[in-house]
């Protein structure tokens, strides 16, 4: 389970208000979640200068599953696009293994490199607390679970020390 991500959200938007700074004031938020809501904006805003039109219609793509052919049609921009993902429940400020996985498998580790530091060093989740909800949460990465997992003390094959030099 994540560490302390499972707090109630006391009026921080995670919706596309996030992104284009919108919305009203965050009320009752302590400094680190508006601190963290502020590091989420700007992370959005950082990769959505780094995705062009070209990048996007890739990224769409691979998420073909998850965005009806009608509705990414409508989507034209990468602040559209992150904000039908907050929408519809794939993108949240601590939620980011949706387009963790669309960015690994689109070939793109500049951006998945940006949202894995905003991961380590914002939210402070590594990538051992993130692995095993990482896969329930994501429909496609769900068969996998079992090839990921760690082997168990029986399933390590055992080397031989080097032989000793003469």
């Amino acid at each position: 389970m994540l560490k302390g991500l499972k707090k109630e959200r006391l009026g921080v938007p995670t919706t596309s208000t996030a992104l284009c700074g919108e919305g009203p004031p965050v009320v009752g938020a302590d400094s680190s979640q508006a601190y963290t809501m502020a590091e989420y904006s700007s992370l959005l805003s950082d990769l959505s200068e780094n995705i062009t039109n070209e990048d996007l219609e890739q990224l769409k793509s691979a998420c073909k599953e998850d965005i009806p052919e009608e509705q990414s049609n409508n989507i034209t921009s990468s602040k559209e696009w992150f904000s039908y993902l907050e929408k519809n429940d794939k993108l949240a400020q601590d939620n980011l293994s949706y387009i963790e996985h669309i960015f690994e498998i689109s070939r793109r580790p500049d951006l998945l490199t940006r949202v894995i530091e905003y991961r380590t060093t914002v939210l402070k989740i590594s990538e051992d607390d993130e692995i095993d909800t990482k896969l329930t949460r994501i429909p496609s990465a769900k068969k996998y679970k079992d090839i990921i997992r760690q082997p168990s003390e029986d399933e390590i094959i055992k080397l031989a020390p080097p032989p000793k030099k003469v």
